[in-house]
């Protein structure tokens, strides 16, 4: 089973927050199991996909603990600009987006370390603004490690964390809190590993989940030169390319596979006429794999072509339009409607504020 489902107060207590008020404002949930999971969760989408032409695999087998780390790391380094401009946009401007969606639910959709979303929290101590924050990953120890972190930090802040996919999540939000609003947070520019149809269903996701005048906060890299989105994926340490075989490795030890990491060599190009970055794993030689667990195996041709992501770079009028077609089922005269954006100086990254708002006649 991917995720630890030992009971989550013996973790809390073993890692020295043993005060009962403390432990009052931790919850991890691990959603595995509900009646409605998605099929990564069992791996039944991999023979599907294995299965194709060309061969695909989701991007959230990438993140098993090591690869969750390995994806911090990234982060970090010198060409991944992503990280850097968007932190800089929200330290910049976290009082103004605080004071926009107000004290409750701040909810993050593949929260990780969480370390940008600090900078909100400090806005909202600095206001005496109360929130709880509601992070989702699929990686059960980074979210718990993150979310002892946070409580130390800051110790006024009540976290109710959610192992699993954002469609699990989004389907079993706690329950909001009287007379406070929802704010719904995907940053990191994660959407653009959505295609078209994928953004779409996720807009319609989150619409369901807010109620009107309440808040979608998204991150989205935007369109720039090949060269500097080609670095940004092939840095020059390789941490990338070790991100992007570790997903074999995390196949090997859930499924019972055999992939030979040693055979694959990692690629990302710029597909200038989709605006996207397309990261591959290319098969050194034939081979055929077998992923035991699944009872299933499938043959790669020498140099064929495994794709693991795809990153989308964003026009901003043309991403504010998509949000705004997005519509919620219960809300059904409602939609998402950009109220404020903040970009960097040089125009490389936005953050995009929408409010759940009656459509447009």
């Amino acid at each position: 089973m991917p995720y630890p489902q030992s009971p989550f107060d013996s973790f809390v207590v073993s890692a020295g927050v043993s005060s009962p008020a403390r432990r009052d404002r931790l919850c991890v949930e691990v959603l595995q199991g509900r009646p409605q999971q998605s099929d990564t969760v069992d791996g039944a989408d991999i023979p599907l996909s294995l299965g194709a032409s060309p061969k695909t695999l989701s991007a959230q087998y990438f993140y098993d603990a090591r690869g969750s780390a390995l994806f911090e790391a990234i982060c970090d380094l010198p060409e991944y600009y992503l990280t850097r401009t968007e932190r800089q946009i929200l330290d910049q401007y976290a009082g103004e987006i605080v004071d926009w969606v107000g004290p409750g639910d701040l909810i993050e959709l593949g929260s990780g370390s969480a370390t940008k979303t600090r900078l909100l929290f400090r806005a909202y101590g600095d206001r005496h603004c109360a929130v709880r924050y509601v992070p989702i990953d699929v990686s059960g120890s980074m979210l718990k490690e993150s979310a002892l972190e946070l409580l130390q930090q800051f110790p006024e802040l009540e976290v109710h964390g959610l192992v699993g996919t954002y469609e699990e999540a989004l389907a079993h939000l706690p329950q909001a809190q009287p007379d406070t609003q929802r704010t719904i947070m995907f940053l990191g520019s994660s959407l653009g590993n959505l295609n078209p149809v994928q953004c779409a269903q996720l807009f319609g996701r989150i619409c369901d989940a807010l109620r009107p005048g309440e808040f979608f906060l998204l991150g989205v890299d935007l369109q720039k030169p090949t060269a500097v989105l080609e670095a940004a994926y092939n840095d020059s340490q390789g941490v990338t390319a070790e991100f992007n075989l570790n997903m074999l490795r995390h196949l090997n030890w859930r499924f019972g596979g055999n992939f030979c990491l040693d055979q694959f060599e990692h690629r990302a190009i710029y597909n200038s006429e989709q605006h996207q970055i397309e990261m591959y794993l290319r098969s050194r030689c034939a081979q055929t794999v077998t992923l035991e667990a699944l009872d299933f195996s499938c043959t790669f041709a020498a140099d064929e072509l495994l794709q693991t992501e795809i990153s989308r770079k964003f026009d901003v009028d043309e991403l504010s339009a998509v949000l705004q077609q997005a519509h919620s089922r219960s809300h059904p005269e409602s939609c998402l409607r950009p109220v404020k954006i903040w970009t960097d100086p040089q125009g490389w990254y936005a953050l995009i504020l929408s409010q759940l708002q009656p459509a447009m006649p």
